[in-house]
């Protein structure tokens, strides 16, 4: 079986409304290429903040949902979101071609340092457990930023490797929603950038999964934190995003059993 996935690199900003107009021409973009799923970036309908205005948040999801099944386009959505546990995450949320809310993946290895007392995302957003989605019967999970690449330098848990475990989990898809920090330096340019490719290309083979990515495009005058696109289960990408500015890619994968790494 093949499955048809989206990614777009969108302008993260704070401003809701804009958002929402981002995402509602990336879905009608991915209809016109018949995906069956678009993945945004992180924080990309609240925007990247937990200081986000929570009834805003809400009826904007409730216009990017019932836009997206209109067009019958499943999501894999990035946003900070208050649960009714009122407790606030760093999430993708997934929904069916339908607008069927299967559930959401919170940001678990959140940056932050232990210097000596906690500070950065760990104090802002909760947790919750690993898990896997059935979309269109095919088992997928979804990871955000850190969690797939687990930066030394932000990340003060051990790493516990969630692609791999995702795939024992029995994922064969794997959404990696990216806001990731740069400034166009030398150091984004020949450190960060080459640090997240190559943990995306390794990580990705290891697991033997398929990896969707789509990073923030803000500011669009600077190269983004990371590539944008699809990586096969060996670790090669079959399609990228353009490294600067709003982009969107559309492309098949092939699920069939045969085609599973060896």
């Amino acid at each position: 079986m093949t499955l048809k996935v989206s990614g777009v690199t969108t302008a993260v900003s704070r401003d809701v409304a804009h958002n929402v107009g981002e995402i509602t021409q990336a879905i009608d973009r991915a209809a016109e290429m018949e995906a069956d799923i678009l993945l945004t970036p992180e924080g990309s309908l609240s925007g990247y903040t937990p200081d986000f205005n929570r009834a805003e948040v809400e009826a904007a999801l409730e216009t990017v949902t019932t836009h997206a099944s209109a067009r019958e386009i499943g999501l894999a959505l990035g946003t900070c979101y208050i649960e009714p546990d009122e407790r606030r995450y760093n999430q993708i949320r997934f929904y069916a071609k339908d607008g069927t809310y299967l559930g959401f993946h919170s940001k678990i290895l959140r940056c932050g340092v232990l210097d000596p007392e906690p500070r950065g995302e760990m104090l802002h957003y909760a947790a919750s457990e690993l898990r896997t989605f059935n979309f269109e019967g095919v088992p997928i999970g979804g990871l955000i930023c850190n969690d797939f690449w687990a930066n030394p330098s932000c990340t003060p848990q051990p790493d516990p490797f969630l692609p791999q475990k995702l795939a024992s989990m029995g994922a064969r898809v794997i959404f990696q929603a990216v806001n990731g920090g740069r400034d166009g330096n030398d150091w984004a340019e020949n450190v960060i950038w080459p640090f997240h490719e190559s943990n995306l290309r390794m990580r990705t083979r290891a697991a033997g999964v398929w990896t969707v990515v789509a990073d923030s495009s803000h500011p669009v005058t600077i190269p983004c934190s990371c590539p944008s696109g699809v990586l096969s289960p060996e670790g090669t990408w079959v399609v990228n995003a353009k490294r600067q500015g709003v982009d969107q890619y559309t492309t098949s994968i092939d699920l069939s059993p045969e085609k599973e790494q060896k």
